[in-house]
């Protein structure tokens, strides 16, 4: 087996020259580019590192499975956001935009293999990505989680994308317990290239345009700078559904003829606006590295964005909100209710200074990362009710008033700050055995931001209350990690990688996790591998002390106000919640590598996952009318109508197959034609044993987990996924054709009847991109995302087949006070009354923007 061992432990992850060598690729294949008329495609396999911290291997050696995404497969997707081009890429790699969410229209949750945002560890140059201010609290995919912002990262400063899908919490720390996503940055010293982009929805809108350059510059024969500005702009996509009189009439008590059904003649949408929302970013990214001998160089990275996200509320109809007290619509015109605007306002930065060195045979980095995220909020178009009642109740007594309400609401915020120190050093001993090492110090702090006293008083902005000063705040902890490990190999044929960490937190304890990696060539053409880890997450600073109240649509009851507590709170320590403490996992991957040939691989990996002690934010618990029961005691006492929490309240498993079939270099139409099979198969993702009920909750019969939460977990995301690709060189240009098959995926909506789920179908979604190559140096790109308008499907599925599920579907009584069938109950309830058709109220498996267009001019000089 041939060696390369360059002269640091990352090379990779520090943009330095990567070491290629001629070998069949074993790993999502890198997109072909238009060739040139009379040159020689030279297939070669890119060296990795991620997934071991010893010396780096090409993928056909690494013991672990490892895709590579190169920055003309992400172009390919036209998609101007990171997380969306991955999702279109990497199978097991899950993203979706929620149609109405306050704060997570600032980013949209992603998840790697079923497992949410946080159990997937972000590198940038294999350095920790810090994590987003954001956590999801809304019903959601990725409820009760916070990830890191990689929309953030623009598309042209990325060289190329490393997946390890293996849990890495052993190289990493915490996070890595279902993968992680290595993002290589451009290290090109002179050349560069200017794109311009531009795209609409077949409906005309969401239009995009975006601005990006590229740029390198050589630092003499020392070094380089590479650096990428992006300015983009998405408008509003929007996908509203036409409103059920007879729901919006029974949810919020009004009368049918006389108040509902005359305003939805004239407003069919109830005046709801929600898809897409309107989106604009500004990003700036360097890379850099300076070589101070030929064994002494230092690197460097920063990247900074600012964004933007206008989004709408719900409309408050006037059957809804009866009166904006006159703050709203002009005088002497009739009132129509409004609609809430919600911005919200993110910076995001991130920066690594290092060194890398070689003493004697030992290789060296040692280096320094900062990064921040902070959020904004604000609240325009809107009134506080609570203010204006007082007010007028005050006139009414004869009482001095206080003054109006406003109508825009700077409603607070939260902010995540971390520093990191890394220091890490291999060698290799002899021929077969190097060695390697490191440790981390961390430190991490979060804050509330408090909104002003208007956004937060007498209810709050309606639809968004700000942050109370009571919880605002600012926490922080520190973490030690130190790691050992060695890479063997035993023969020529067979590798093993063994690692072992142990971390010490300031705020919950430690954690000393292990893995063991090994690889085995049958022979030239069969690779057996497989890896058996133990792995950790800590909670988030996110998790352990967020405090808010928050709107929310209950099926039923409209919008309504619910508390959430952190665990330190009075009411927690009343109903005796445990203090969060670190999840813990297991992990086991088996794979299988082929090569029948030069042109042709084909890996296949089994892996499973048993998590213990898994954090959720857990449902509202409510009073249960019995004043005897200590729970409605607790909750009295504090004066508390219902609240949630995080708690580490379940174990779960999850188990998969990830295949990716690569076939090359095919002779057609004159020209050359890849094709390309990837995609994931979950065989099990579920809750295992009973539910960790604290004692006042469980005696009341109630539990921080129900069948709503349960889905959002382990069934809302695909059952599989499959990515087909073709790629055909021809003359000047490349066409590529790409089918995503979306498996079915299942939701338990909150108010929907227990003996019914709501399951979206099997969809298939078609892109097609060309890119023709007009000079040597220009590419004009053209893409068609979802071009047969596959939009999601969903259809009310009894649960288990029950009788009592199929009779509420096929009952055709009428209900005489709302004038409707069970089964348009039902309907109404997940869609609110029909404002969500497509994807119901909590979300689906792909987007809901249906055909949209896209077309690119990249210029390089």
């Amino acid at each position: 087996m041939k060696k390369t061992f360059p002269i640091a432990v990352m090379l990779l992850s520090t943009g330095a020259a990567v070491a290629q060598t001629p070998a069949p690729q074993a790993a999502t294949p890198d997109a072909a580019a238009p060739a040139t008329p009379g040159t020689e495609e030279i297939q070669k396999v890119v060296i990795v590192s991620t997934g071991s911290r010893g010396s780096q291997r090409t993928v056909v050696d690494a013991p672990v499975p490892v895709d590579i995404i190169n920055t003309k497969d992400l172009n390919k997707t036209g998609q101007i956001s990171l997380d969306k081009a991955l999702g279109m890429r990497v199978p097991s790699f899950n993203t979706v935009q929620t149609p109405v969410n306050d704060a997570t229209s600032l980013l949209d949750p992603y998840e790697i293999r079923n497992m949410g945002p946080s159990r997937s560890l972000i590198l940038i140059n294999g350095k920790r990505k810090n994590s987003s201010a954001l956590i999801y609290t809304q019903t959601s995919p990725g409820r009760g989680e916070s990830g890191s912002d990689i929309s953030a990262i623009p598309q042209d400063a990325i060289k190329r994308i490393e997946v390890l899908r293996d849990g890495a919490s052993a190289q990493y720390g915490s996070d890595a317990i279902s993968g992680v996503v290595n993002i290589i940055l451009k290290d090109n010293p002179q050349g560069g290239s200017l794109t311009a982009r531009t795209g609409i929805t077949h409906e005309g809108d969401g239009k995009m345009g975006a601005l990006s350059l590229n740029h390198g510059i050589a630092l003499s024969d020392k070094g380089f700078v590479n650096y990428t500005i992006d300015v983009s702009k998405v408008g509003l996509a929007e996908r509203s559904g036409i409103v059920d009189g007879r729901g919006d009439a029974a949810d919020f008590g009004a009368n049918l003829v006389k108040d509902v059904q005359p305003f939805l003649d004239q407003y069919p949408t109830a005046g709801n606006i929600n898809g897409s929302p309107k989106t604009r970013a500004n990003k700036f990214l360097v890379n850099s590295r300076l070589d101070i001998t030929d064994e002494f160089n230092i690197y460097g990275n920063a990247a900074y964005v600012k964004k933007q996200v206008d989004s709408y509320a719900n409309y408050r109809t006037p059957y809804w909100r009866d009166t904006d007290y006159g703050l709203l619509h002009a005088q002497g015109t009739p009132y129509v209710g409004y609609v809430p605007d919600f911005i919200g306002k993110l910076d995001d930065y991130n920066a690594t200074l290092g060194a890398k060195f070689t003493v004697g045979d030992w290789n060296g980095d040692v280096s320094l990362t900062v990064g921040g995220n902070k959020q904004a909020y604000e609240v325009h178009n809107s009134v506080n009710r609570g203010i204006e009642k007082a007010r007028l109740e005050a006139i009414a007594a004869g009482k001095t008033p206080g003054p109006r309400s406003p109508t825009d609401f700077e409603a607070g915020g939260t902010r995540f700050r971390h520093t990191v120190v890394n220091a890490d050093v291999s060698k290799q001993i002899t021929e077969s055995v190097n060695v390697y090492a490191g440790t981390e110090l961390r430190r991490e702090k979060y804050d509330v931001i408090a909104g002003e006293y208007a956004s937060y008083a007498a209810g709050g902005a309606d639809s968004y209350a700000g942050n109370l000063p009571e919880n605002a705040l600012s926490a922080d902890r520190k973490n030690y990690g130190v790691y050992g490990g060695s890479m063997f190999d035993i023969t020529k044929q067979w590798l093993i990688d063994l690692t072992g960490r142990y971390e010490k937190y300031s705020d919950f304890g430690n954690a000393t996790v292990g893995k063991l990696s090994t690889r085995y060539k049958v022979s030239d053409m069969v690779t057996l591998r497989g890896s058996l880890s133990s792995g950790f997450r800590a909670p988030s600073l996110h998790q352990i002390y967020t405090q808010k109240k928050q709107y929310a649509f209950v099926a039923g009851s409209g919008i309504q106000v619910s508390g959430l507590t952190n665990n330190l709170s009075p009411e927690a320590r009343a109903l005796n919640v445990p203090l969060l403490k670190a999840e813990k996992s297991k992990n086991i991957t088996l794979g299988l590598g082929l090569t029948p040939d030069a042109n042709t691989s084909i890996t296949l990996d089994y892996y499973h996952i048993s998590l213990k002690d898994r954090i959720i934010l857990g449902k509202e618990i409510k009073p249960t009318g019995d004043s005897t029961q200590e729970l409605d005691k607790i909750l009295a006492a504090g004066g508390v109508v219902s609240l949630s929490f995080f708690a580490n309240a379940l174990d779960s498993q999850t188990s998969g197959i990830d295949y990716v079939v690569s076939r090359r270099n095919i002779p057609a139409l004159d020209g050359k034609l890849a094709v390309n099979l990837s995609g994931n198969y979950t065989l099990k993702n579920e809750r295992d044993g009973e539910i960790n009920n604290p004692p006042a909750i469980a005696a009341a019969r109630q539990s921080v987990l129900d069948a709503t939460q349960e889905a959002l977990m382990f069934t809302s995301r695909p059952k599989h996924k499959t990515v087909l690709g073709l790629d055909l060189d021809y003359s000047k240009m490349n066409f590529s054709l790409n089918n995503t098959l979306y498996g079915p995926t299942q939701f338990r909506n909150a108010g929907l009847d227990d003996n019914l789920a709501v399951k979206f179908k099997t969809r298939n979604v078609t892109d097609f991109a060309l890119n023709y190559q007009l000079t040597n140096n220009t590419t004009l790109s053209f893409n068609i995302n979802n071009m047969f308008d596959v939009l999601p499907k969903w259809e009310l599925k009894p649960v288990n087949n029950t009788a009592k599920g199929s009779q509420i579907l096929s009952s055709t009584t009428v209900n005489p006070k709302t004038g409707m069938t069970p089964r348009e109950t039902q309907v109404n309830l997940i869609t609110f009354n029909g404002r969500y058709p497509i994807v119901t109220y909590d979300g689906s498996h792909f987007s809901q923007l249906g055909r949209a267009y896209h077309m690119s001019l990249n210029v390089r000089f």
